[in-house]
């Protein structure tokens, strides 16, 4: 499927999800934009690397930049762009995989799809946790300079 396409399907289901956590509406389309930018990235660099983590964690390093610089232009709390955001990046398939083979007694393949699911559910959250990191920062610098 084309990238394109990518960016409009994710673009749609992240406006649901944001509709769903109560989003507000003047921030709908930011949201939306963080989410559908956020997946089109990780197909296209998944394509490349064929790492999902590392697919994942550079994604989810655009959806947290994105979601703060979002969150400075809307004067919004960083949450609200960057939780469906990463809607679109949840690894819910591999966790479903992992009941379904640990339902089916198949554990050996439950435990590779079950670490695999949680090194993509670590990278994401490594990649939201270094932006608002390094975001925090920065504004406690420029805090520290204006009041010098």
């Amino acid at each position: 499927m084309p990238l394109y396409l990518h960016f409009v399907y994710s673009f749609i289901a992240t406006i649901g999800f944001s509709i769903l956590f109560n989003v507000p509406k003047k921030a709908l389309f930011y949201a939306s934009i963080t989410g559908s930018i956020g997946w089109t990235l990780y197909t296209y660099m998944n394509y490349i690397t064929t790492s999902p983590p590392l697919a994942n964690f550079i994604a989810a390093t655009i959806v947290g930049v994105l979601g703060e610089i979002f969150a400075r232009i809307d004067k919004k709390p960083v949450t609200v762009f960057v939780i469906p955001g990463i809607v679109p990046l949840v690894p819910g398939y591999g966790m479903y995989l992992t009941m379904i083979n640990i339902i089916n007694n198949d554990f050996y393949k439950a435990a590779k799809i079950g670490s695999d699911t949680i090194f993509v559910a670590g990278a994401i959250a490594m990649g939201i946790i270094l932006v608002s990191s390094i975001a925090k920062v920065i504004k406690k610098r420029k805090i520290q300079k204006v009041a010098k």
